[in-house]
Parts: C-alpha cells; structure tokens; sequence
C-alpha cells in the first residue's frame, strides 16, 4: 500500500506509488550495508540511483551504478544491492510483474540470518 514502509537491518524501504502490477519504492542502503541476494518468482525489478554509489550483483555480475544510472533485473534472476561507501545509498525501484508483495523474497544468501533452510 502506498505509504507502507518499514525498517530493515540494511536500512529502510517506502512503497511510493502502486497499482495493477507494479509498485515504485524509495529504498535507503545505510553505508557498508547489504540486501540479501535473492529472486524474486513473480516479479522484475529496475533500479535507478539517485544519491550514492551502489555495488549490483545481478546473477554474479558486478555493476557498479552512480547517480542516475539504472539497471533492470529479470524474474528469477540472482540479485543484490551492496553500499560500498560512506554515506547513505538512496535508489528508487519500479516493479514490475503479476504479484509484487513481500513475500515473493528467496534469500539465497544473507548477512542477518534471514536465509530459510530446506
């Protein structure tokens, strides 16, 4: 829902428009902090950067993206978010795909803990 946001072991998120199959999001990555690296089974993502440097690993790929560079993330495809640096990575993610809740997350590999293990 629009508004929605919460506050993350990495930083925080904030659901800034949404609709029928998407959702547009403010995400803050606090320095020498890390998303999971994870798929998502129902959605594609596109990040652009607009304060910071941030570190992308996209299916073992690294890209590194300054202020108003982009790049999109495919359904299913390996990705993670990484803030290299000292001061505060700020990227806006569009959304895209059938369902764009919460729990379309698989955590392949996390520093909090959060992985589940089959």
């Amino acid at each position: 829902m629009i508004g929605d946001s919460a506050i993350r072991p990495w930083g925080s998120w904030q659901v800034l428009d949404e609709g029928d199959g998407f959702k547009v999001k403010r995400i803050v990555v606090e320095p020498g902090s890390r998303l999971s690296y994870q798929t998502h089974e129902h959605r594609a993502e596109h990040w652009t950067v607009v304060s910071g440097t941030a570190t992308c690993v996209i299916d073992g790929a690294v890209r590194v993206l300054n202020v108003a560079d982009s790049v999109n993330v495919a359904i299913g495809e390996p990705h993670r978010i990484t803030n290299e640096h000292d001061e505060k990575l700020v990227i806006i993610e569009v959304q895209h795909g059938s369902y764009t809740g919460e729990d379309d997350i698989c955590r392949l590999e996390d520093d909090y803990g959060r992985v589940e293990v089959n």
